[in-house]
């Protein structure tokens, strides 16, 4: 799971701390060294650095005790479910794949991937060929780049619900909105990331 720069800002404090000195700073040292405004904040840092897995704290009054873990920047395998559609839907396929992706992409939770036909998204970034990181969720906020189920296929685009209707709005001028009942679409989650393979072909 990703950390805030703010999280991550204490996590190298500390370690550097604990690397000089050999014991972890007070939470007033790490509150003074990096601007925090109450003790409260530290607290709340490191509570949820140790439940990203990345530090142990006995949490009492021990609070030169902490233990760091480290601190995960590698790959992710995550599962890769085929095609999804950047102009009309179609069915996204399920194979037996996964797909390494860097950590900094992912979103909190279950996450997927998509290879993207199509150039619907295109003026969001979103090409053909690209590889979609999906953070798996059936809600979405107004204006976010979704991927959806509308009559059991799947498309990418831009969510925008309106009462009893959704607008699922291409970034592209050249095409138009897709007006639906809200009961026809299925949110299958929302992007968080994307990967792209550059190739240059000589002639």
């Amino acid at each position: 799971m990703r950390l805030t720069p703010a999280q991550e800002r204490v996590y190298r404090f500390v370690q550097d701390y604990l690397q000089q000195h050999g014991y972890s700073p007070s939470y007033e040292e790490i509150r003074t060294n990096l601007g925090f405004r109450s003790l409260n904040a530290v607290s709340k840092h490191l509570k949820q650095l140790e439940k990203r897995g990345y530090l142990q704290s006995p949490w009492g009054n021990q609070k030169r005790a902490l233990d760091l873990l480290p601190l995960r920047t590698g790959a992710a395998s995550i599962p890769f479910l085929g095609v999804v559609a950047a102009g009309t839907p179609i069915e996204a396929i399920e194979v037996p794949e996964s797909i390494e992706v860097p950590e900094s992409l992912l979103g909190s939770g279950n996450n997927f991937a998509l290879k993207v036909r199509g150039d619907s998204m295109i003026d969001e970034g979103i090409r053909e060929g690209d590889i979609l990181i999906i953070t798996k969720q059936s809600h979405a906020e107004n204006g976010q780049t979704i991927v959806a189920l509308v009559g059991g296929e799947a498309t990418v685009k831009k969510f925008y619900p309106h009462g009893e209707e959704v607008e699922l709005r291409p970034a592209n001028s050249r095409m138009k909105s897709l007006r639906v009942p809200a009961r026809d679409v299925e949110i299958v989650g929302t992007v968080v990331g994307l990967l792209r393979h550059y190739r240059r072909s000589w002639r």
